[in-house]
């Protein structure tokens, strides 16, 4: 029993043609049965999103991973608890967990001599275990778990603002506000987390849930692969195809995990 779990990350194809970095990064963090997993999507308008969004996803991994080496000193693990966090709890976590980011990003604007905004990324996080998943979202992009008693399902709606291209960024007043956290208390088998450019091939947008026929596939891809990681062929062909292309220009990421009981 384990996570088998992949994260990519490619550029988009109007940043190329500016030759722009790539704005987009995710990664994650295996601790026995426990997956940490987080992705950021820096905004288009600040000059080192770049930055911004790598800080914040290694900040967040780095702060959750202490949280379950903590527990495994007392003898416990994220897994072992006899009991799911709750909202609440999930929410001071994932609260202490913002916090901390942009403790960072403060400190880098300093010695960097640029503003904090200059950093500004969306954020999506989730921590799981074989009995749960707690999952936290500021802004766009998109987490979508399926259990061994439940299909397909997002976990939030994105923030898409009151107008176009517009959403909320750690860096916004109103990112603790509007952070969206949530415990689903089913076994998970899969989850997807991904940058909003994948929203318009995954997402059903007239009542916002998952479209299986885009989420199939990929989970397949994990059942046939022993080691993602070295494997990765599939994900980059399909992060790099002409059809996904033709969809969107932006940066793309996908993280894929899946539980083998």
């Amino acid at each position: 029993m384990s996570w088998k779990v992949i994260v990519r990350s490619v550029i988009g194809t109007s940043h190329q043609c500016q030759q722009l970095p790539c704005q987009d990064f995710g990664d994650d963090r295996v601790l026995g049965d426990v997956l940490i997993g987080a992705i950021a999507d820096g905004a288009g308008s600040a000059r080192h999103s770049d930055i911004g969004a790598k800080l914040a996803v290694t900040t967040a991994l780095d702060y959750l991973a202490a949280t379950e080496a903590w527990l495994q000193k007392r003898h416990h693990s994220w897994d072992s608890l006899p009991h799911a966090p709750t909202p609440e709890t999930v929410r001071k976590i994932f609260t202490r967990t913002v916090t901390r980011i942009c403790d960072q990003f403060s400190q880098q604007a300093a010695v960097d001599g640029y503003s904090v905004d200059d950093l500004a990324c969306t954020l999506l996080v989730f921590l799981a275990t074989p009995h749960w998943v707690a999952a936290m979202q500021i802004g766009d992009g998109f987490i979508v778990t399926r259990s061994r008693t439940n299909d397909y399902q997002l976990m939030f709606q994105p923030d898409k603002g009151e107008f176009a291209n517009q959403t909320t960024f750690v860096t916004s007043a109103n990112a603790l506000a509007d952070m969206q956290v949530r415990v689903v208390l089913e076994q998970p088998t899969f989850i997807c987390a991904a940058s909003d450019a994948i929203e318009r091939v995954a997402i059903r947008f007239s009542d916002w849930t998952a479209f299986p026929p885009f989420f199939q596939p990929l989970e397949e891809y994990l059942i046939e692969t022993h080691n993602p990681k070295q494997d990765d062929d599939y994900l980059i062909g399909f992060l790099t195809s002409e059809r996904l292309n033709q969809k969107t220009d932006d940066d793309k990421t996908l993280l894929l995990g899946r539980y083998c009981r």
